[in-house]
């Protein structure tokens, strides 16, 4: 049974596998969501800038933090520039969605037309995800090139093949956890107008959950024991940490299994509140 298997959902909440025809049209709902970027450049051109702008600034904010050759809570210059290069990039791959747009389909009555179709919302939604950070991984590729030709980071590439196939694992379950965390924010649309709101602040502390801003095992040992049983702690920090090599190998095999399991937990809560949703479900504006 394969990953994708956790997607693949009906409207009665069943589990069902794709057929090569469905696999078909959702790889064109993927390839369409590029062609929808690029219908409003400014915007996407805006949205890698202030990702750029942001990556500058957490770059020298450490970079002055550590320099000297001082060690900051047991981070070299080398290892936390490291950490925060590689954390900008496993950003742009998990933390890219297009769910934000289910809010909207929801409260202007488009889910509608979704439902009446013989697909899966949550694939097709999937699929829009897929594309979307497809492009974001080009784009951010380029970004850090330029970022290093200009800058000349001092960067720790690895060379164990083992850990950089555990990271690729390990950004797989990531999106996909993201995913359903993703959505089940988006969900608000059926209970509510607004849905901007909730995931503007869910965003920011996402961010700091998930160690996107610093290393989450500067902060004290009791909560960070406490953050490690957190589902956004699998976000940024644990592939990021896999990457540098600075994790046990009994600390990866924790990491992966708890990423298992909020993935399936988030998955039947995600099914719990679509089936719920549904049911106060009135079409408005349709």
């Amino acid at each position: 049974m394969s990953l994708l298997v956790f997607f693949l959902q009906t409207k009665k909440g069943k589990i069902q596998r794709v057929s090569k025809k469905y696999m078909k049209a959702y790889w064109t709902v993927a390839k369409n969501t590029w062609s929808e970027v690029l219908a409003y450049r400014a915007s996407f051109i805006l949205f890698r800038v202030r990702e750029l702008l942001q990556l500058f600034s957490t770059y020298f904010i450490w970079y002055f933090v550590t320099s000297e050759n001082r060690v900051f809570f047991g981070y070299t210059q080398a290892t936390m520039l490291t950490y925060v290069i590689v954390g900008a990039f496993v950003n742009d791959v998990i933390f890219s969605t297009r769910t934000t747009a289910i809010a909207s389909e929801i409260n202007e009555g488009n889910l509608s037309n979704f439902l009446v179709k013989p697909f899966s919302y949550l694939q097709y939604h999937f699929w829009r995800d897929f594309g979307d950070k497809a492009m974001n991984i080009i784009f951010s590729i380029c970004e850090l090139t330029v970022f290093f030709f200009l800058l000349h980071p001092p960067f720790i590439f690895q060379h164990n093949f083992l850990l950089i196939f555990l990271f690729v694992l390990s950004l797989l379950f990531g999106l996909i956890l993201y995913f359903f965390i993703s959505i089940l924010i988006s969900f608000i649309g059926f209970w509510s107008n607004e849905g901007w709101g909730p995931r503007f602040i869910f965003y920011q502390t996402v961010g700091f959950f998930s160690g996107a801003l610093f290393p989450l095992d500067i902060l004290p040992k009791s909560l960070y024991s406490l953050f490690q049983f957190s589902p956004f702690t699998y976000l940024t920090y644990f592939p990021t940490k896999l990457y540098l090599g600075e994790l046990s190998q009994k600390e990866i095999f924790q990491g992966f299994l708890l990423m298992g399991i909020w993935i399936i937990v988030m998955n039947r809560i995600a099914i719990f509140v679509w089936k719920k949703g549904l049911k106060t479900y009135t079409a408005q504006g349709r």
